[in-house]
């Protein structure tokens, strides 16, 4: 029968209901997980309204149907399907050897919307993503109120099944970029996806080491702002985490507050967000190549000041360097690991050792750790992780130029940097854009940022409709 294969497939589990009621002499099964469905819902609007049907014909499929109200149901006559909607939160309603309605009875599994964790906002909305699929959706369309946000679904993963939802805005994206985007989702075949965040690897291109080019974030109203702007937003089931796509350099330096405040005060904290991304690279280099190499550039005066504290240091400064940096990484990594409560008490005593206790023991001199404190608390800057990442790799090959060849080696090290840059693409766009290639119309909005009026036209390289407002 056709309740036992079902009982076979899940492998007698024990979260699984079959339940048989003879309903206007007519036996039907009820089969149902009960920790995907709502037993409530079941019994109130499925069980109940039951109990009254009559059966007029002999298309019992069409009149269960029809009785039971439900906005999502299916007639169903393969296994793999039936066992599908179960995983998915339906109830079925088995009436013959071979079919089956599904009727939508899902429990509420998630935690709710809660506030924005990762990226903090000062003037801009506090609620973020969650768990659930229809509810980040929602999130978004709370804020786009247009029916040419287009929401293109399907399932990744073998045995996960993850609903993954592309969305997009119709008028405005360029459709080439969707296709893209769709094609490659497709084309993953794994067991399964569990978290946005696997996604990723699959998205990203393989050419791209070290700088992120797809932004993950947490609150709606950047992933709106992004789909005004003709960019391609990803969707994925039980993660609180939003893909967005393509993404470029400047984007890293921008944040969703940006456009809430006025002008000037964005264009200040852009210059200051850029200016960490350069300390966070270079700072140590450019102390250890003035220190071993290009001594000569230095005042006199500065450079005895910095030998004087070095002079009972017993290790070159790369050493020391490369001690600082990977000490503080520890702390950050501890930091993160913890527990709230935890964290602040572990960075705390975690400073005082590495930074007291080390310059008393004649380890580490107290300017190295001044340039290390510089350039970590620079990258700490920007919200995303996988910048902070890139920074992070990027100081550490300066450090080994600057150590080998001086200020020679971060010449050629900055050099290598843009070439990098350059050659790195988002969704086969050029990651440096507006500035490689040159995009008069984006410069606007880039580091410096114009008044919202003067902020018209959207990047020709993600829409078509370039017009943002008119002009009056």
């Amino acid at each position: 029968m056709l309740k036992d294969e079902i009982k076979k497939a899940f492998g007698n589990s024990t979260d699984l209901i079959i339940r048989p009621f003879i309903i206007d002499n007519r036996e039907i099964t009820l089969v149902m997980s009960e920790v995907l469905g709502s037993s409530s819902y079941v019994n109130d609007f499925i069980l109940r309204r039951l109990l009254t049907i009559k059966f007029k014909t002999n298309d019992i499929g069409s009149e269960l149907l029809n009785f039971i109200p439900t906005n999502n149901g299916k007639i169903l006559n393969k296994l793999s399907d039936m066992t599908d909607y179960i995983c998915m939160g339906f109830a079925l309603l088995i009436y013959s050897d071979n079919e089956a309605i599904a009727i939508e009875a899902r429990a509420t599994v998630d935690r709710g919307i809660g506030e924005v964790n990762n990226e903090a906002s000062i003037t801009g909305s506090k609620d973020a993503f969650n768990e659930n699929f229809n509810t980040n959706v929602g999130l978004i369309r709370r804020r786009i109120r247009d029916c040419n946000l287009y929401i293109d679904g399907m399932f990744v993963g073998k045995s996960s099944k993850t609903k993954v939802g592309i969305l997009y805005m119709n008028n405005i994206a360029i459709k080439k970029n969707v296709d893209d985007i769709k094609k490659k989702l497709k084309k993953i075949n794994v067991d399964g996806i569990i978290d946005s965040g696997n996604l990723k690897s699959y998205l990203d291109s393989k050419t791209n080491f070290f700088f992120p080019t797809i932004t993950s974030t947490e609150r709606p109203d950047k992933v709106a702002q992004a789909l005004l702007e003709g960019k391609i937003a990803i969707v994925s089931d039980n993660s609180p985490f939003v893909l967005i796509t393509p993404t470029f350099f400047v984007d890293y330096l921008h944040t969703s507050d940006d456009y809430y405040e006025k002008a000037i005060n964005t264009s200040f904290i852009r210059i200051v967000r850029f200016l960490a991304f350069l300390i966070a690279i270079f700072t140590p280099a450019l102390y250890i190549a003035l220190t071993t190499h290009n001594q000569d550039i230095l005042p006199l005066s500065l450079f005895l000041n910095f030998m004087e504290q070095r002079e009972s240091v017993p290790f070159s400064a790369l050493i020391e360097a490369l001690f600082m940096s990977i000490s503080f990484e520890i702390l950050r990594e501890s930091d993160i690991r913890k527990p709230a409560s935890m964290g602040t008490s572990v960075s705390i005593l975690g400073g005082l050792i590495l930074g007291d206790a080390a310059v008393s023991a004649g380890i580490i001199s107290p300017i190295m750790i001044i340039v290390i404190s510089i350039s970590a608390i620079s990258g700490l800057a920007f919200s995303s992780v996988e910048m902070i990442y890139a920074l992070r790799w990027w100081r550490f090959i300066m450090l080994f130029l600057a150590m080998f060849f001086g200020l020679f080696g971060i010449f050629v090290g900055f050099i290598i940097l843009l070439a990098s840059l350059v050659t790195t693409s988002s969704l086969f766009l050029p990651y440096l854009a507006p500035f490689s290639p040159f995009i008069k119309e984006e410069i606007k909005d880039t580091i410096i940022k114009g008044s919202h009026k003067k902020i018209r036209f959207r990047n020709p390289l993600l829409t078509k409709n370039k017009i943002r407002e008119k002009s009056e």
